[in-house]
């Protein structure tokens, strides 16, 4: 009896090792698509307190996410066949978190550059944004049209990102040490800390969505990028067998359901976004 019982915890333990080996190499657990994102960089993620506009349920939170990259989400998750669950991640924790296998896909306004590549895959692009500096309104750089006004400025941007090195490109510039996320470069502009932050135009139309003091200024001679700084794309393990399927996703989307989704997202977003 003993014998057998040996026998049947062991064939349960195998099975149980069989099933987990399985859910590794396909990159996804069962029936779920773990996609992460910081859930605060509207219009292409925020953080809200219900299920309106299409919000998803944050993971461990009693919060939804909303916005484009959930939008784009709930897309691929349907086309993969399984249910979208959001795992709320701060910035820098986003590529250890895939990494390590705790989501599956990073959807998160995420460029697919030289550097990035190194570490993780990316899907096709899903959407092309342009450089622009946010600003006080009615300030000393209200009027601004090309990099180089902002010359003497105090400029920032968001940590690890290519709107960080850009501003390097504009000369006698004094630029600041870079910030975590977008709502503290808000309050540091707020407060006059900063003279202003480098940005997408989605989140420059956000914040003056957010704030009347604030200010978005698009440029006439602006900062020189590359295609892959201006992209975004979904970050994915190194070899996922889900690359290619998110990839027939994101083309079954026509740019003019793209531009829509991104409409919808600057109209729906929170107004302390």
């Amino acid at each position: 009896m003993r014998k057998k019982l040996s026998l049947l915890i062991a064939a349960a333990i195998s099975a149980i090792m069989l099933f987990s080996g399985c859910a590794a190499k396909g990159g996804s657990s069962k029936g779920t698509f773990k996609v992460g994102m910081e859930a605060g960089y509207a219009p292409f993620n925020w953080t809200q307190m219900n299920d309106s506009n299409g919000g998803v349920k944050i993971q461990g939170s009693s919060d939804y996410a909303g916005g484009y990259d959930v939008e784009i989400a709930k897309k691929i998750a349907d086309s993969l066949g399984k249910e979208l669950v959001i795992v709320k991640t701060e910035w820098e924790g986003l590529i250890p978190a895939l990494t390590s296998g705790k989501i599956d896909a990073i959807i998160a306004g995420m460029s697919p550059t030289e550097k990035r590549k190194e570490a993780i895959d990316f899907s096709d692009n899903y959407y092309t944004s342009e450089l622009v500096m946010v600003v006080k309104k009615g300030g000393k750089y209200d009027g601004a049209t090309s990099i180089q006004d902002f010359s003497g400025a105090k400029i920032t941007a968001q940590l690890n990102t290519f709107h960080y090195t850009v501003i390097d490109q504009i000369k006698g510039v004094d630029k600041q040490t870079a910030m975590d996320n977008f709502p503290a470069m808000r309050v540091a502009l707020e407060s006059g800390k900063i003279d202003g932050y480098v940005s997408e135009r989605p989140e420059g139309i956000s914040a003056e969505a957010a704030n009347s003091n604030f200010k978005m200024i698009e440029f006439t001679t602006g900062f020189e990028t590359s295609p892959e700084d201006t992209a975004i794309a979904v970050g994915l393990k190194k070899g996922s067998d889900l690359t290619e399927k998110i990839n027939e996703a994101l083309a079954k989307i026509s740019e003019d359901e793209r531009k829509q989704i991104m409409d919808n997202a600057i109209k729906n977003q929170p107004a302390n976004e």
